[in-house]
């Protein structure tokens, strides 16, 4: 893949390297900078030493210097998106075996590109079986098992659990666009209508099954991802919670939280568990996408005017519009192309470079900052009916429970 990366940028964008500082006092031991992975473009991705350290933390909190220490001082040490919970002490823990196999995945997908220096850092008193992949954060000691993310009070609320991803977004965009999305749309939902809706922190890793054709993408695996995220509602129905809204800001996610919330109802009768797909898609969003598009069917498939104007208005620091370059020859046919709201009854998962060669789908030149921020308006507002919904369903249903109806007054 790495061959297929670099013929790909010759002539269209120069990687820039990044500069370090040393200490001139103890040339011995060399400063180390540290770098978002998140906030770079896939083509920086592939144009980094595969020798670089990347680092994953459970947890935002990290000692940058013992970390640096233990590496062996580096020039420079790439930090990846944060793991928000799922260990002990983390307020929300599931089976440890459930986060184990998604971090590995992560992990593996960094080194399927072709990076030699990957690794976890987890508090003291968690194990991963990583082996010496796995770091110790000695400033991050375990919390008590009595701290909770999420306080009992917050029962009755429909759950927000926002999924983003790391992927790459075309030339123009960095790593993190999805995650920024749905944080932004669930942490506007929550605050929209705080008596009706709790948001979890968003979690910025999900599943991309088409990683061959470019750089950066990472994949937490479909398996690990629907047992992981089932583990987390077993946890909240265990503590009472009984409605969650799974929020996606990634494509990739949709069919395995499909798969999730069908078997978080099977397992757990009396909870109403919801996902939709994506976000600005239904019908107040689409709504909004006609009214404001300024490019045709094709223009918002990936990276394009939807994607490019949300980014534009609330992280414009991560946009490179000198960068962008619109992509729209998808091979289409009647029941197969490619849009924001996807369209038609076929399903496929072709190589991406058959249809991008930069990675983008769309006419990102075509997006605003004023776009992103009416889009945004009317993906809170459709989020909040949504929750709207899931609260009437969750109450009528146990209306018909509660009096008996069909084959619950048969003791079920």
């Amino acid at each position: 893949m790495l061959g297929r990366v670099s013929e790909r940028l010759r002539g269209i964008i120069e990687v820039v390297p990044f500069e370090c500082s040393c200490d001139s006092e103890s040339p011995e031991i060399p400063m180390t900078s540290f770098f978002p992975y998140d906030a770079l473009a896939w083509p920086e991705v592939a144009g980094l030493p595969r020798d670089v350290p990347l680092v994953l933390p459970l947890g935002s909190s990290f000692d940058s210097e013992q970390l640096a220490a233990q590496l062996g001082h580096p020039s420079r040490i790439g930090i990846l998106p944060s793991i928000p919970f799922g260990w002990r002490g983390s307020g929300l823990a599931v089976p440890e075996a459930l986060l184990a196999a998604y971090v590995r995945n992560l992990l593996d997908s960094l080194r399927d590109d072709g990076f030699t220096s990957v690794y976890a850092l987890t508090p003291q008193g968690i194990d991963l079986g990583l082996g010496e992949s796995q770091l110790r954060n000695t400033q991050h000691a375990l919390l008590s098992n009595l701290y909770s993310l999420i306080s009992d009070s917050e029962r009755g609320k429909v759950i927000l659990i926002p999924i983003g991803h790391t992927e790459q977004h075309g030339f123009h965009l960095a790593l993190s666009v999805d995650t920024v999305i749905i944080e932004a749309i669930a942490k506007g939902t929550a605050g929209r209508v705080p008596a009706q809706a709790y948001a979890l922190p968003v979690m910025p890793y999900g599943v991309s099954t088409h990683r061959a054709s470019f750089a950066a993408t990472l994949n937490a695996g479909g398996r690990a991802f629907e047992d992981f995220w089932l583990g987390v509602v077993d946890v909240l129905a265990a503590r009472g919670f009984d409605r969650f809204y799974f929020m996606s800001g990634h494509g990739g996610n949709m069919s395995f939280l499909v798969n999730i919330v069908k078997y978080a109802g099977e397992r757990h009768r009396r909870i109403f568990c919801a996902t939709a797909f994506l976000h600005t898609a239904g019908r107040i969003g689409a709504a909004a996408l006609e009214k404001y598009r300024a490019s045709p069917i094709g223009g918002m498939g990936h990276a394009g005017e939807l994607e490019t104007s949300y980014m534009l208005h609330l992280r414009p620091d991560l946009c490179h519009m000198e960068r962008v370059v619109d992509e729209t020859d998808f091979v289409s046919t009647p029941d197969y192309y490619m849009d924001w709201i996807e369209g038609g009854s076929l399903i496929a998962n072709p190589p991406w470079d058959d249809d991008t060669r930069t990675g983008a789908y769309g006419t990102g030149s075509l997006a605003t900052a004023e776009k992103g921020r009416l889009w945004l308006e009317a993906a809170i507002e459709e989020k909040a009916a949504h929750v709207a919904e899931i609260h009437e369903q969750h109450r009528r249903r146990e209306e018909r429970r509660e009096a008996g109806w069909g084959l619950w007054g048969k003791g079920r």
